[in-house]
């Protein structure tokens, strides 16, 4: 499931992605609703959390043209919990309202909440191959067998999964997992790319990570 994260607040943007990803969400952000809208063109949103007090378009509006162009549902997060607030946000066509400050498990309960009525198809599990990825309780099975995987390999494999067959390039790895691209990161990637690859293979699962040499990764189904 893609998400699209909207705030003007960096500090928002980072600390959002880095609880969805952790979920198994793959995340896009932007800074202001010219971004956001820029963005639902060219890619495939599933949901959509935004600031409400932005520069330029506010969330509220930037929620009505959101619902009636592409329909698709939208949380407003902002600092402000009045009911008239809220009323306004509802009226907009918003599925949700979270107030700030909110703790993280919150709002990845209500998008679970707002998926699963919004989109039957959505699951809190992914399933690559004889590979199942639970995201709720961080579990990966491999063959009805439970594989134990380090946080950040669990993370790893998730992104990949969500993305089976497509290039997942380094950069979004590194900004969605560590939350930072720096000297010496890459061969964190690296490091962890390889304890992966060797766990799946000891487990016996029927998926690869292969290597698109200057871009990323891949996750397919081995033949």
């Amino acid at each position: 499931m893609n998400i699209l994260v909207i705030d003007d607040d960096e500090s928002i943007l980072q600390l959002v992605t880095i609880h969805l990803t952790r979920a198994g969400y793959l995340v896009l952000t932007a800074r202001n609703a010219e971004q956001a809208l820029e963005l639902m063109e060219t890619q495939s949103i599933h949901l959509v959390i935004s600031d409400v007090m932005m520069p330029g378009m506010d969330g509220v509006a930037l929620t009505k043209v959101l619902r009636e162009r592409y329909d698709v549902p939208v949380i407003l997060l902002t600092a402000r919990g009045s009911l008239e607030d809220k009323t306004r946000g509802f009226m907009a066509g918003s599925e949700d309202y979270v107030v700030k400050p909110f703790e993280p498990e919150e709002l990845l309960f209500r998008i679970a909440a707002i998926l699963r009525r919004t989109n039957p198809r959505y699951q809190l599990s992914l399933t690559v191959g004889n590979v199942t990825i639970h995201r709720k309780n961080f579990e990966v099975i491999v063959r009805d067998k439970t594989l134990l995987l380090p946080l950040k390999e669990f993370e790893l494999l998730s992104i990949l999964a969500a993305r089976a067959n497509q290039v997942v390039p380094r950069d979004y790895l590194l900004d969605h997992v560590w939350g930072y691209a720096s000297e010496g990161s890459e061969q964190t990637l690296n490091t962890h790319m390889k304890r992966l690859r060797h766990r799946l293979e000891r487990a016996g699962a029927d998926v690869v990570i292969n290597t698109v040499r200057k871009i990323g990764y891949k996750l397919e189904v081995s033949a």
